[in-house]
């Protein structure tokens, strides 16, 4: 969203209550939708663009409306300075439970925050301080100077105008290094860890910030209310929570005040008609919004705020990053001796499957080697246990004379090793831009609050400027601002090989780069391998496709069940018994 468009929404939000005659309770509605809106912000990023389900983010408004509520009537603190008291309760209570729930993963993660979630609730009704099932009252409202916030119209500027900041907040985070790291978790930790992403860290930042949000809610929500009791804070308040996050769009900032709107609104008129339609002998409500809302699904499955973007042709603007700005680079090898990777008597066993059987083979330095073999061989196994994705049953690994020793993905990629996938891992919902610009991602150091208040610009700059031109160097600018997952799977692997070279690697490690790929992409593919061997890198390529990897390759490593039976130079590959009988199948 752009920022005459915010403009536009906070005017129009400012001037809501000033019409003449509008009813008390349309501002109620709109106080609740903005408190609904914070809890679902922070769940559209912790479940939309993190992956994290989470169904307990209504405690975490209970520890903001109870810090205040306890500071304010105890201890006479003033309501402005319990806010940061608030967010801080709120953001430990969330480390506490993040460092154990961020680990689940499946179903295990949903199910352990509707467990925390459920005890907070009983933890709040049995607590003498709190006030157990009755909860704290007399919470003093909010005051600037004379002017004291009383009544719903009074408070209404204060709890939009915290929105529209952890929205753009929000949207800053998003739009960072950070916020690409966030969003690579939803495809899985492999490909995110392999470019230096520390999943476990990014996982629990976004699930601090969505805390903080909901904290932020329960601390208006207190000052609201003048009264904080255990029932808003419920399992049953976490699901509505998730449900707006899903119906607005998971995923899309603005999506998260749209559902909001949708959900509470549609609550509201099912309240108040339903009773009059039914004769007041039933309570149905719930039952038919829970059919509307598997209806509105049906009709807008990624969410109304998509949905709504989609019919009237409104697209993200694409970003024209100004490809003279530079990083800083690695130094090259000068002398095509030096060994970039010794690989020796590397094992790995699965149970009683032996998937590499103690294999050697080095790559040196402006070299372009190629590991085949049948499928099953164990190549791909290889490629995980150099990168760190495996650890070794046995053996020694080194990068640069450096031993691996079972290192994580994101310590071997400091020693400039890259990698693409033999099955593409891309974020589809993010562009081309963005993907390849996480390869980058450990040439950047900013951080989520310097990202939140724009003071990473001159940083993220250059993160772009080199994505946008790997992103030309294998010939894809024209689809630059195209979301991945809209692209072929041939240009889908174009798109990992750039985001690889982002990390400016000694060693770029390409798994099936070919496959997909038509002829002439294909010669293209093997006159850029080429360039970057030329320039000082060194390639190790699987492939299936033999005349490529013959055209191209200056060795050649062939395994078999895992043990290494031949190596050589093409020539003389093509003409080993061994090989043609276990893979080539006949002279090449």
């Amino acid at each position: 969203m752009q920022r005459l468009p915010l403009v536009i929404f906070a005017a129009l939000m400012a001037v809501i209550p000033l019409i003449p005659g509008i009813p008390p309770f349309w501002i109620v509605l709109l106080d609740n939708i903005g408190l609904a809106s914070l809890v679902a912000m922070g769940l559209v990023l912790l479940t939309g663009v993190g992956g994290l389900t989470s169904f307990g983010q209504a405690a975490f408004c209970g520890f903001g409306a109870y810090t205040t509520a306890v500071l304010t009537t105890a201890y006479g603190v003033s309501p402005w300075l319990t806010l940061p008291a608030s967010l801080l309760v709120s953001g430990i209570a969330a480390v506490l439970l993040g460092i154990v729930t961020v680990r689940l993963s499946g179903h295990y993660l949903p199910l352990g925050t509707i467990a925390w979630g459920i005890g907070l609730f009983y933890l709040f009704s049995k607590l003498e301080f709190l006030g157990r099932n009755d909860g704290i009252s007399g919470i003093p409202p909010l005051s600037i100077g004379s002017f004291r916030m009383l009544s719903p119209d009074t408070i209404y500027y204060a709890i939009w105008i915290g929105v529209l900041l952890a929205a753009i907040l929000t949207m800053n985070l998003l739009d960072s290094r950070t916020g690409r790291a966030i969003r690579a978790l939803r495809r899985g930790h492999i490909a995110a860890e392999a470019f230096g992403v520390q999943t476990p860290r990014a996982k629990l930042l976004v699930f601090i910030y969505a805390a903080v949000l909901a904290g932020l809610s329960g601390w208006f929500y207190a000052h609201l209310q003048r009264a904080a009791n255990p029932t808003p804070f419920g399992a049953q308040a976490g699901i509505e929570y998730l449900f707006i996050a899903v119906v607005g769009g998971a995923g899309y900032v603005w999506g998260a005040v749209l559902g909001a709107g949708v959900v509470i609104v549609l609550k509201e008129v099912l309240q108040s008609y339903l009773p009059y339609i039914f004769g007041g002998q039933s309570q149905l409500e719930t039952i038919v919004f829970g059919i509307l809302l598997v209806l509105l699904l049906q009709l807008a499955p990624s969410g109304v705020w998509p949905w709504l973007m989609a019919r009237l042709s409104i697209k993200p603007a694409s970003k024209k990053p100004d490809t003279s700005l530079k990083l800083e680079t690695r130094e090259r090898a000068a002398a095509t001796s030096e060994t970039l990777l010794h690989i020796e008597k590397a094992r790995k066993q699965f149970g009683g499957v032996t998937a590499v059987n103690d294999v050697s083979f080095d790559v040196n330095a402006r070299e372009i080697v190629a590991l085949i073999g049948p499928n099953g061989a164990g190549k791909s196994t290889t490629f995980n246990l150099i990168t760190g994705v495996l650890t070794a049953t046995s053996g020694k690994i080194f990068v640069r004379g450096k031993e691996v020793e079972n290192a994580p993905p994101q310590e071997v990629v400091k020693l400039g090793v890259s990698r693409t996938f033999q099955h593409v891992k891309l974020v589809p919902d993010m562009t081309v831009l963005e993907n390849v610009a996480i390869g980058a991602h450990l040439r950047g150091s900013s951080g989520a609050v310097t990202s939140m208040f724009r003071f990473d610009r001159a940083e993220e700059a250059k993160l772009l400027a080199e994505a946008a031109r790997q992103i030309a160097r294998v010939g894809l600018t024209d689809q630059i601002d195209q979301l991945a997952g809209s692209l072929s799977l041939g240009q889908q692997r174009i798109v990992e090989i750039a985001r690889a070279l982002c990390v400016d690697p000694m060693l770029l490690l390409l798994d099936e780069p070919a496959a997909g790929l038509r002829h002439m992409e294909k010669q293209r593919l093997a006159a850029l391998l080429r360039q970057l061997r030329d320039g000082g890198m060194s390639v190790l390529l699987v492939e299936h496709d033999m005349g490529f990897v013959m055209d191209l390759a200056d060795r050649i490593v062939v395994l078999d069940f895992g043990t290494k039976i031949a190596e050589g130079t093409p020539a003389s590959i093509k003409t080993n018994p061994d090989v043609i009988k276990a893979y080539l199948g006949a002279a090449a």
